[in-house]
C-alpha cells in the first residue's frame, strides 16, 4: 500500500511538472545573437485562441547605440508605431515537448517579418526563438531568458 502511495505521488508530480513545463507567459530578456547583449525586455501572454504573443515592454540601453522610437520601415499595421509596446511575436503555438511553431516575428529595426518557431529549455528558463524565411536553415536564433 505504501508503494502505491509513493508511485501515485511520483506520477502526479511528473504530470504536474509536464503541465506547466511549456508555460512561457511572463517577462523575458532577449539576447542578440550577434552582440550577445540584451536589446529589450518582452512580455509573453497567451491569447484566447491558445497562441502566444510577445510585446516589447522595455528597451535595454546599449553603449554606442541610440534605439529607434518608431517602427519606420515596418509594414502596415506596424508602420510608424512606437516600438515600446509593439507586438513583435504573434501566433506562436505550442506543439509538444516544449516546442512552439507557426509564429510571425517582426524585426522592428529592419521592418521585416519572419516565420518563427521556438524551443523552451527543460528547466523553463531559456526560450530559443528562431526566425527564418522559407526554411528554418535560412534564419537566425535568439535566446530569451526568463525574468523572475
Amino acid at each position: 500500500m505504501k508503494a502505491i502511495k509513493i508511485l501515485t505521488a511520483v506520477v502526479f508530480s511528473s504530470l504536474t511538472s509536464l503541465a506547466f513545463a511549456n508555460d512561457i507567459t511572463g517577462m523575458w530578456k532577449n539576447i542578440d545573437d550577434k552582440t550577445g547583449s540584451s536589446k529589450a525586455i518582452l512580455e509573453i501572454r497567451q491569447e484566447a485562441n491558445g497562441t502566444y504573443t510577445a510585446k516589447i515592454i522595455k528597451i535595454t540601453p546599449r553603449p554606442g547605440y541610440t534605439p529607434k522610437e518608431t517602427c519606420v520601415n515596418c509594414p502596415a499595421p506596424y508602420t510608424n508605431k512606437p516600438i515600446l509596446g509593439l507586438d513583435i511575436l504573434t501566433g506562436l503555438k505550442a506543439t509538444d515537448d516544449n516546442n512552439f511553431v507557426n509564429a510571425k516575428v517582426l524585426d522592428p529595426l529592419s521592418g521585416k517579418i519572419y516565420s518563427g518557431k521556438a524551443k523552451l529549455s527543460t528547466n523553463g528558463k531559456r526560450l530559443t526563438l528562431r526566425g527564418y524565411v522559407g526554411v528554418s536553415a535560412l534564419g537566425r536564433s535568439q535566446t530569451w531568458i526568463k525574468q523572475d
